[in-house]
């Protein structure tokens, strides 16, 4: 049906020639059967939200209100079946959406073209309400050569990329052309904002949309308005700080930043066919950034960059050669006299014809076939958090109502890795690892450590200390003992003060051995023992430190035995034992 494809061109070339008599603005966006879908979407969402409170919609009921709204607004027979229960709201507000953001449906431009069209130059009636109705509806197959002048543009069908990748990447390129066209586009500035990503998702999309609806301005808008306060603005000027858009401003600047680089690039190459294509090489690099060669992404944006290329030379020569002959049969948006830079408005002038040619041209694309990849939320992620689903975008994110963030069965599995042991590493340690400091303290040096009740206390202060004989000596371990508790005297001390005087010739008296030998108490044959293992243990390694040794009490001189001198030998220094304590691994 190329006749009918032949037709709709011209439909839509005479209404853009002449649109300026009935609409407020000649950038008027063009919706096709997607486009005209997604926003029907979107109302009946708007109206649910409403009626019952949920930002939702079924699939069917969005293809039944679609097959209604199309016989309605083209003066036809209704269906067979019955219209919903909102569908006079619904109707309200998708008309509504179109009107906030300057743009048209097919249906309003054939209803239009018989008050515009020149009743000498322009054809009666291209195209009939029941063939528009089978092309909106996707009954009807239509060939997608432009013009039968102009060498055709390489076929989307064959491409090497899924085909839902491919339709979301041409969607994105049409869109950020579009704003550049139209600024009041709400919907091409839903698919733009966060593509690639620039952690702007459903919350910074929310924010944006709930600015908008205060200052009743379009969302493009909002975020370059409130972009320029924070570049330009003084401090009397600054937003609040309870702004909510204060959070995003990072996203928000990069995105408004990268549409001034198009305006740029728009008002500063003369060359419609050098700026188009320009447009299109700076596109493609913002969405293959950071992505590989062989990506699904980057082969779509490849493609679409190169067709768009070609089919932007195309339409300016064709546009260049009509204006030579007998108009432009086109009327876009004149430059303003009192505009900041009139050379760089008056310079972007051909450009933006091109540009609005090429929207037209994807206005009259045929409808995707499987209208699930078109409306569901299971879409192709771009680069951004989430994917390029209009209705996820515009539903709210849910309210917190003071109730739990997470259900009980991740806060408790949460909990419960908290409270797992962490391990450690088990390696060697250093012999001055007890001078590290460690994260946390392990449970047990925790409960060992005594508490005020444990501490032995001290009332009565310390005994002078008095010199012994020289048959007594007082043990290293004996003099640390009376060190550390002066109230407790050595059990040998008080039996020597028992028997009565000490001297180191004169023998006690009690029962002693036949051969003379002074009697060695219990107390004597204990330590001489403990002595005998230590100084055992000692023999046996050399580096190993000497481990710590029970109280003893005090050692008396026997003549003739040995346990004496060797414990004068193993006399320790003052502090070699808690030096060596310190340093025990």
């Amino acid at each position: 049906m190329e006749a009918l494809g032949e037709n709709l061109k011209v439909m839509v070339k005479i209404f853009r020639r002449e649109c300026h008599r009935v609409l407020p603005s000649e950038r008027t966006t063009i919706h096709g059967a997607d486009g005209m879908l997604m926003l029907l979407q979107l109302a009946m969402a708007e109206v649910s939200k409403q009626r019952a409170g949920e930002f939702k919609v079924a699939l069917s009921d969005v293809l039944m209100a679609w097959k209604h709204l199309l016989l309605d607004k083209l003066h036809l027979p209704p269906p067979n079946f019955a219209r919903l229960e909102n569908y006079d709201l619904i109707l309200e507000a998708y008309e509504s959406s179109l009107k906030r953001s300057n743009a048209v449906d097919l249906v309003d431009v054939l209803s239009m073209y018989n008050q515009l069209r020149l009743v000498d130059s322009d054809p009666g009636e291209p195209v009939s309400p029941i063939q528009l109705f089978e092309f909106l509806s996707g009954n009807t197959e239509v060939s997608e050569l432009p013009d039968p002048s102009v060498p055709s543009t390489p076929s989307r069908k064959s491409t090497t990329c899924s085909s839902q990748v491919t339709m979301a990447v041409r969607r994105v390129f049409c869109s950020y052309l579009s704003l550049l066209t139209n600024a009041k586009n709400d919907m091409a500035l839903a698919l733009t904002l966060d593509v690639p990503g620039r952690a702007l998702g459903r919350q910074a999309f929310t924010d944006v949309k709930h600015a908008a609806r205060d200052n009743n301005t379009s969302l493009f808008l909002a975020v370059t308005s409130f972009v320029r306060v924070i570049q330009l603005g003084g401090r009397g000027y600054a937003p609040a700080e309870s702004d909510p858009l204060r959070k995003h401003v990072k996203g928000l600047s990069d995105f408004v930043q990268f549409l001034d680089n198009l305006e740029e690039i728009l008002g500063e190459v003369p060359d419609p066919s050098a700026c188009g294509a320009r447009l299109a090489g700076a596109i493609r690099a913002l969405l293959v950034k950071g992505r590989s060669g062989g990506d699904a992404v980057s082969a779509a944006a490849d493609e679409t960059t190169k067709e768009l290329k070609e089919r932007i030379c195309q339409l300016h020569q064709v546009q260049t050669h009509t204006a030579n002959g007998s108009g432009t049969e086109i009327s876009p948006a004149r430059p303003r006299a009192h505009a900041v830079n009139h050379c760089t408005a008056l310079g972007g002038r051909d450009t933006v014809k091109v540009l609005m040619a090429l929207l037209d041209e994807e206005a009259l694309t045929p409808p995707c076939r499987n209208k699930a990849d078109l409306l569901s939320e299971d879409q192709p992620v771009l680069g951004g958090e989430e994917g390029t689903c209009v209705l996820g975008l515009f539903r709210s994110p849910e309210v917190p109502t003071g109730c739990s963030p997470e259900p009980l069965k991740s806060r408790v599995l949460t909990r419960l890795d908290l409270l797992k042991p962490k391990a450690k590493d088990g390696g060697v340690r250093s012999q001055f690892a007890c001078t590290y400091k460690e994260d946390e303290m392990p449970l047990n040096r925790v409960l060992e450590f005594p508490s005020a009740s444990q501490v032995p206390s001290c009332v009565h202060p310390a005994p002078k200390h008095q010199a012994l004989p020289a048959d007594v000596e007082e043990t290293p371990t004996e003099a640390k003992s009376t060190s550390e508790c002066p109230n407790k005297e050595p059990s040998a001390v008080r039996r020597g003060a028992a028997l009565g005087p000490r001297s180191g010739n004169v023998q006690t008296g009690g029962a002693g051995s036949g051969d003379g030998k002074p009697p060695v108490t219990r107390t004597q044959r204990k330590g001489n023992k403990r002595k005998q293992v230590d100084s055992d243990r000692r023999g046996g390694s050399e580096n190993e430190p000497p481990q710590k040794k029970p109280p003893a009490c005090v050692s008396v001189k026997v003549p003739g035995k040995s346990g004496g001198k060797a414990a004068s030998k193993k006399k320790l220094i003052a502090g070699q034992g808690k030096l060596t304590g310190f340093f025990r691994v």
